[in-house]
């Protein structure tokens, strides 16, 4: 019978691993290959507000081309794969971003629409808007502004107070990064 030897397992406590796990390791990839396939049934304008990586996003769309309940299960495993240098975390959080479920993305939503009825109002609005994003294509938005008004003014349909909304809703929706960082890892 062997000896119990309190030195050697107070070592292993002290000592710990400074990697995952395997099983960590697997249910990482396991909700990666679910986010996965949450991801492939959005359509491709969501698709396209989330940044995925290439690779990923080809994967995905590979995906749905396919009718082989197998072939689709393969799939799913190569998309979690390439998936694999993402947060999970993260890419939830861009998901909800992308679907409108998030609060982050209520509030963009919100903020856009009060920036468009505000440019849409008052003129000063345009010189603060520019300040605030000078990236914005200025003729552009002004072309917008005038159609909207025009719009408004002989009640015909919001299509240019639409267009505005676009223009200004990726501005003010905040930056989403998938990769892990250094301290998730």
């Amino acid at each position: 019978m062997a000896q119990y030897d309190e030195t050697q397992e107070d070592f292993e406590e002290d000592e710990g691993y400074d990697r995952p796990s395997k099983s960590q390791i697997k249910r990482e990839l396991q909700a990666l290959q679910d986010l996965g396939k949450e991801m492939t049934k959005l359509g491709a304008e969501t698709l396209n507000r989330i940044p995925l990586p290439e690779d990923v996003r080809e994967a995905i769309d590979e995906y749905a081309k396919m009718k082989s309940f197998g072939a689709q299960r393969r799939q799913l495993q190569l998309i979690g794969k390439r998936m694999n240098g993402l947060d999970p975390e993260k890419v939830r959080a861009a998901i909800d971003m992308a679907t409108g479920e998030s609060r982050a993305a209520v509030a963009a939503h919100h903020r856009a629409e009060r920036l468009r009825d505000k440019l849409i109002a008052e003129d000063a609005a345009l010189t603060d808007f520019i300040k605030d994003f000078p990236e914005v294509d200025v003729q552009a938005l002004r072309q917008l502004i005038r159609s909207a008004r025009k719009e408004a003014q002989l009640g015909k349909p919001p299509k240019s107070s639409r267009e505005l909304y676009r223009l200004i809703h990726p501005m003010v929706s905040p930056e989403v990064t998938l990769e892990k960082t250094a301290d998730n890892e």
